[in-house]
């Protein structure tokens, strides 16, 4: 039971971290007001965050072995402590940039410190299982940010939900300093410690996990955290609760979709990257019949959509399972780090493109973008997936000639 002890302690302070990132999505037409900015300098504060996210992950993971998940969850959560009372007071876009770069910082540090934990106190067998049920469990802090956050800025304003923001932060912060333990058996964690992040890069089943995270995560990501309530609302004329309840399910379904392909990875392994495809594919065929629906799509199309994106989460989750498979436990914070860069680079590219494109196609003095618009800038994202999916296929064949000429080696010993 300890186990679950340190894993649901550590689950607490991803949630928060997911809270945190996930903040502005809804908030995002208010921030506009509030900082008096428009549809690109938005997209800044949001490609802001995602970008130090992604340049801080493998510096991070080679901190993480070097110092273990509790230091750095304990210094993940006092920066987006004082990321949220920063944000709480900006009524300028440096101040909130400024805040949105603590952010991602602090939650650079968590996910994978989180994926560590489980690494250190479960057996192999269940990890698959367990990084889902975490990755999903987590998500809970993105579902906080919809519904529930729409109504507290509402009824108590900007300043009063980020400061309340940062409290939670800040118990979180406290729990883990009172009660986390890196590992089972501290005093033997640094024998067995391997900091060769230039072994983890040089396996084939690392990046095949890097571009299966890039593939799979993207459009679910970047339509959670900033563009998708805009073109719920914008551009398809929904009701801002009817998007905030769409955005919802999301996540919720993304909790269902988790522990069904953690346990389809845990029994057919050599199948993940078929899935990883599948998922990517399906992703495509959604958004194609949600572009090509001439004017505004019908509420249970949007609605399909948002249940097909539900799978991208779990999905870019295999990612990670490829990075403990192939790498020891004791350089599995790299790994991990080398793997979460591509989702993040991914969504990046996303989010700018097409605040991009917006900016592009809407006319000066519009009060917003039209939907038109929308579906040019989201149709930007076929060419990630083509790329992320050749990508993908390609590693899969590398990493299986690997993996079957290291077997070829073991029979011959």
């Amino acid at each position: 039971m300890r186990r679950y002890l340190m894993w649901t302690i550590g689950l607490i302070a991803y949630v928060l971290a997911v809270f945190h990132r996930s903040s502005l999505g809804v908030a995002g037409v208010t921030a506009a007001e509030r900082l008096g900015v428009g549809t690109a300098l938005l997209a800044v504060l949001s490609v802001t965050q995602l970008a130090v996210y992604a340049g801080m992950q493998i510096p991070v993971g080679v901190l993480l072995d070097r110092f273990g998940s509790r230091r750095l969850l304990v210094a993940g959560g006092l920066l987006m402590v004082t990321g949220q009372l920063l944000f709480a007071y900006a009524d300028d876009i440096g101040p909130a940039i400024a805040a949105r770069v603590l952010i991602g910082v602090g939650d650079a540090m968590t996910f994978i410190s989180v994926l560590r934990i489980v690494a250190m106190w479960f057996p192999p067998s269940s990890n698959a299982l367990m990084v889902q049920m975490t990755g999903m469990i987590g998500q809970l802090g993105a579902l906080c940010s919809t519904v529930p956050l729409v109504f507290v800025l509402k009824s108590a304003g900007w300043p009063a939900t980020f400061l309340g923001a940062a409290g939670l932060g800040a118990a979180a912060v406290a729990l883990v300093v009172g009660a986390l333990k890196d590992t089972p058996d501290p005093a033997a964690a640094p024998e067995k410690r391997d900091r060769g992040l230039r072994h983890s890069w040089a396996h084939p089943g690392t990046r095949l996990g890097l571009w299966t995270h890039f593939a799979t995560q993207f459009s679910g990501s970047v339509f959670a955290l900033l563009w998708g309530y805009p073109f719920l609302t914008q551009g398809e004329g929904l009701a801002p609760a009817t998007a905030a309840l769409l955005l919802s399910l999301l996540t919720a379904g993304g909790i269902v979709m988790g522990p069904l392909i953690g346990h389809f990875c845990g029994r057919l392994p050599y199948h993940r990257s078929t899935l990883v495809l599948g998922i990517v594919g399906s992703s495509a065929a959604a958004w194609t019949a949600v572009l090509l629906w001439p004017g505004r799509a019908p509420l249970w199309l949007l609605t399909l959509l948002v249940l097909v994106l539900t799978v991208n989460g779990p999905g870019s989750m295999i990612g990670f399972d490829y990075a403990r498979s192939f790498n020891p436990a004791a350089r599995l914070g790299g790994a991990t780090g080398i793997v979460n860069v591509g989702g993040f680079v991914a969504s990046i590219v996303l989010i700018v493109a097409i605040g991009v494109v917006l900016d592009v196609l809407t006319p000066a003095g519009a009060a917003h973008s039209s939907l038109g618009a929308f579906k040019v800038a989201f149709a930007v994202q076929y060419v990630l997936w083509a790329f992320g999916a050749a990508q993908v296929y390609r590693y899969r064949r590398t990493t299986r000639r690997r993996v079957a000429r290291e077997e070829l080696v073991l029979r011959l010993a």
